[in-house]
């Protein structure tokens, strides 16, 4: 029994460290395609799709392996909860968009306090999913910075909640996962696992998604520009980590190699994305061109 036991906690362990390799990194890969001024390509268009779906199915595997972890829950409730928040995140959300855009239309300024009701219609959605659907709490903010991104002055309030994070959380944050890391624990064996732990990370990113690119019909190119620009491991996959360790499905001696592929990916996919995007891609923006062109006509006739 205790065997059998023992045997199930490290099969959910090794389950947990694959859900930590689904997260993608989308601001570091936005922010790249930026710079290169890729956003708009095809290429761009479906890395940035794909990685916002990416964080959503890594987030509910968060939810069900975290379940299984306690022997007392039924998978089948669990699954039904987590439809039962997106149903919720869906009708509060809409409510959430009307309400706050009508509230927003009739003020005359930009107000610090737009700022506030955001951050804490995030923290309310972090709760909700955790206390009453049992869902993780990060699935809730995620859900609520989606609601929010879709807002009126969705940029002014971004910029708001950049500072409070560069100020005040992120620092908490990177401090306590760095207080879990027990570095005379990564042992040899723990180094050669952060090494094939890192190449894994790069090869499966690159093969799994290229291979599903080209299945959907996108060209060799654009295939190798997605299955790259999906490599990049970031915040999310730090905080799926975070809380595995919490809940005592990962080992606090595994943080260490996860930080290790955080780090290395984060370097690497932006240098990659430089060197797979060096040939040209058309941008899709087939409208404005189309008003260009009947704006260049409409002033050759003026002009005769």
């Amino acid at each position: 029994m205790i065997a059998s036991d023992a045997s199930a906690s490290i099969f959910l362990q090794n389950i947990f460290i694959g859900v930590i390799l689904t997260a993608t990194s989308v601001s570091i890969t936005v922010e790249t395609l930026k710079e290169l001024g890729k956003l708009k390509t095809r290429s761009g268009n479906a890395i940035l799709g794909a990685a916002i779906i990416d964080d959503i199915l890594g987030i509910i595997a968060l939810t069900i392996v975290t379940s299984m972890a306690d022997s007392s829950v039924n998978i089948v409730v669990v699954l039904l909860k987590v439809a039962a928040f997106f149903v919720f995140a869906i009708v509060v959300g809409i409510l959430f968009y009307k309400g706050y855009k009508k509230w927003v239309d009739g003020a005359k300024k930009e107000l610090h306090r737009h700022t506030i009701v955001a951050f804490v219609f995030c923290l309310l959605m972090s709760y909700v999913a955790e206390a009453v659907f049992g869902v993780a709490d990060i699935t809730g903010a995620f859900i609520a910075g989606l609601i929010i991104s879709n807002v009126e002055r969705s940029e002014y309030l971004q910029t708001k909640f950049d500072t409070v994070s560069y100020m005040l959380l992120s620092p908490v944050f990177f401090a306590s996962i760095g207080l879990k890391v027990v570095l005379p624990k990564m042992n040899a064996a723990i180094v050669w696992f952060a090494v094939v732990f890192t190449i894994t990370a790069i090869v499966t990113k690159i093969i799994g998604c290229g291979l599903g690119a080209k299945m959907c019909g996108y060209q060799n190119d654009q295939a190798k520009r997605i299955g790259i620009g999906m490599i990049s491991r970031g915040e999310v996959a730090l905080i799926v980590a975070s809380k595995g360790s919490t809940l005592g499905l990962l080992g606090s001696e595994f943080l260490g190699p996860v930080i290790i592929v955080v780090v290395i990916t984060t370097i690497i996919t932006p240098i990659l994305l430089k060197v797979v995007f060096r040939s040209e891609e058309k941008t899709i923006e087939p409208v404005k061109a189309e008003e260009e062109i009947k704006s260049y006509y409409e002033n050759v006739e003026k002009d005769r």
